[in-house]
């Protein structure tokens, strides 16, 4: 049986564009990307904690260290500038990874600097089956 688990977030991170005219997706620093494990191109499901909205789309690297997080095509419509966001990837594992498993969650500032990484092996210990 496969079961489907957070693999990344970026936690609490700040909005800084909404681009109606690109055709599609989230740009997002591609340092704050590399510290998640989030792949050019891959799925994300964001979270606008200003507005409630939850969608899915996928991520396109920004310049590193810029801090940029911009909301792309159609997404543009569900944020502005100054919300905070949550982006978070999922993936589908199997008994046997659950071993080896542990999501990372990256926290980051108001200019989406980080602050922090972590990673949930000690919770995870507790609840494996």
């Amino acid at each position: 049986m496969q079961r489907t688990l957070l693999l990344s977030k970026i936690h609490n991170c700040t909005l800084t564009g909404a681009n109606l005219q690109y055709v599609g997706s989230i740009s997002i620093d591609v340092l704050l990307m590399e510290k998640a494990g989030i792949l050019a191109f891959e799925q994300v499901q964001v979270v606008n904690n200003m507005n409630g909205e939850r969608f899915v789309t996928y991520a396109i690297p920004a310049a590193a260290n810029s801090g940029i997080i911009e909301l792309n095509g159609a997404a543009a419509r569900l944020g502005i500038p100054g919300d905070r966001l949550i982006i978070m990837t999922y993936g589908q594992l199997v008994s046997d990874e659950l071993l080896n498993y542990s999501p990372t969650v990256v926290i980051v500032d108001e200019k989406n600097q980080i602050l922090e990484v972590r990673r949930y092996d000690d919770l995870l210990s507790q609840t494996k089956m």
